[in-house]
């Protein structure tokens, strides 16, 4: 497992390589993000971000998603994975907010994964983008650099990640780091092909050594 001074370089590095890191799904209030969110799993940013410009113009409030039926929303979102388990998710998601949270998407995380579709990862997205509450939500690409950099155990399960990641990430850099390690996953640390011979944090890479090794 890697050092305090280690966890050091490797923030350095990532704060360096993508310093203006971000979360990549257009929104514009966190109604739209926790939608966006959801549509996200299983599915690149890229395409729901094809899909939210005519969904957010044609959806503006939780009543909007409930005024048409279930089909027609299917149709809005059909290019993106599981789109009829996702259409069922946001319509029971919409209910909940006009029913149980006054029509906003709720601040508290407890109150976020109640929602349809909203799993702890999602409620993390939330939290800390919209709200600016300290949180990390793993996704493939956080799980993925934190195995291969040797911060967390190949066995660890996501939420043995975030808890690791947590404990070796100061507080106040949990979002950006959040951002940075998605952006050094998607963009760098790539599942099939990582650029491993260019990587400034090759000689602490478990994988990369394997990697170059081979080749």
């Amino acid at each position: 497992m890697v050092t305090k001074v280690q966890m050091r370089r490797i923030l350095d590095t990532f704060a360096e390589m993508f310093p203006d890191a971000h979360c990549e799904l257009n929104h514009s209030n966190p109604f739209e993000l926790t939608i966006a969110v959801l549509l996200s799993a299983q599915c690149t940013d890229a395409l729901v971000n094809k899909v939210t410009p005519n969904l957010f113009k044609k959806y503006k409030t939780p009543e909007d998603y409930l005024s048409v039926p279930l089909e027609e929303l299917e149709q809005d979102i059909r290019s993106i994975g599981l789109y009829r388990n996702k259409a069922k998710n946001i319509q029971k998601l919409a209910r909940m907010l006009i029913e149980d949270f006054g029509r906003e998407v709720p601040k508290e995380h407890s109150d976020l994964v109640k929602l349809p579709g909203v799993g702890r990862k999602t409620a993390n997205v939330v939290v800390s983008t919209a709200f600016g509450v300290p949180a990390i939500a793993v996704d493939t690409h956080v799980e993925r650099v934190s195995k291969r950099l040797g911060i967390a155990r190949w066995k660890d399960n996501p939420l043995q990640v975030e808890e690791v990641l947590m404990k070796k990430v100061p507080r106040e850099e949990w979002a950006i780091t959040h951002h940075r390690m998605i952006f050094f996953g998607r963009y760098h640390c790539k599942a099939a092909n990582p650029q491993c011979q260019v990587c400034p944090l090759l000689d602490m890479c478990r994988e990369g050594k394997k990697r170059m090794k081979t080749k």
